[in-house]
């Protein structure tokens, strides 16, 4: 029975979203139960993407992610794949409608790590389109249950969300994406020069999103709103964490929120979005 295989499926996509980001696991577990499962789905599957361009030294990467493009569209059009966490992903994209063109963006995103090393602003803005905007949209499908007329009202708070995160991710990781994989995403910035100056630059554009992001994350439906907020509140504290340390600190040490940390802003979340103080 595929209902089998199904559920197994789901299973693999949690278990790569549990193994490789504690944050967004907490974001999932304050979300209604009713919408783990596709959740779960989308988060694999952007994983799997992003492993195949930052984490597989040594093989052929352009063909690895090649073969994968191809395999997720046409899991898509079959409604099913081998790969566990594609046909997890399948099931969501033909559930939730998620158009192809999402998709595609994101892919192209993870096309460019392996061509361009150093983006201009045109560049950047894609790259941020496709790799974590997008989704932001994909997650929104979810959110609004086929309620075209509630996801065409938070499609820019989605997308600035999904921004905002993706840039707190490159400023956390900037050591290791230029040392270790040479890449530089901010435009006009020479990373080896990188000063407080042009980190608080680059922080305002971060403060620009989140702030816009709020105003959406207030208005989406109840069984979604407390997990979106759990992640937003998390990230926040990372970037705020960010702000506060000088610029050669961060070219030295990736910058964390510890567990315990992590416990006090889930309680705080939880408060403020059971007493409506959001």
């Amino acid at each position: 029975m595929k209902d089998l295989f199904d559920h197994v499926s789901a299973r693999c996509s949690r278990l790569v979203t549990h193994t490789y980001s504690t944050s967004f696991s907490l974001g999932i577990f304050c979300l209604h139960p009713s919408i783990h499962e596709p959740i779960y789905a989308i988060y694999g599957f952007v994983r799997l993407a992003d492993e195949i361009v930052d984490s597989f030294h040594g093989y052929d990467k352009a063909s690895l992610l090649a073969r994968f493009k191809e395999e997720t569209f046409r899991s898509v059009e079959e409604k099913i794949s081998l790969n566990p966490v594609l046909n997890s992903f399948q099931k969501t994209v033909n559930q939730y409608k998620i158009e192809t063109s999402l998709i595609d963006q994101f892919l192209h995103s993870m096309e460019t790590d392996l061509t361009r090393s150093v983006h201009d602003t045109e560049s950047f803005k894609t790259y941020i389109l496709g790799s974590a905007e997008v989704v932001g949209l994909m997650c929104l499908k979810i959110f609004s249950q086929h309620d075209a007329n509630l996801y065409e009202e938070l499609k820019p708070y989605a997308m600035s969300l999904g921004s905002a995160f993706q840039k707190v991710n490159f400023l956390r990781d900037i050591k290791e994406d230029y040392v270790g994989l040479g890449r530089n995403y901010f435009p006009g910035i020479e990373i080896e020069r990188l000063n407080d100056v042009n980190k608080k630059q680059i922080e305002e554009s971060i403060a620009q999103d989140f702030k816009h992001a709020y105003m959406g994350i207030k208005q989406l439906p109840k069984q979604a709103r407390l997990g979106v907020y759990v992640a937003y509140v998390y990230y926040l504290a990372l970037f705020n964490k960010i702000k506060n340390t000088n610029s050669h600190a961060i070219m030295r040490t990736r910058i964390r929120i510890r567990n315990r940390h992590k416990a006090q802003l889930l309680a705080y979340s939880y408060f403020k979005h059971q007493f409506n103080l959001m």
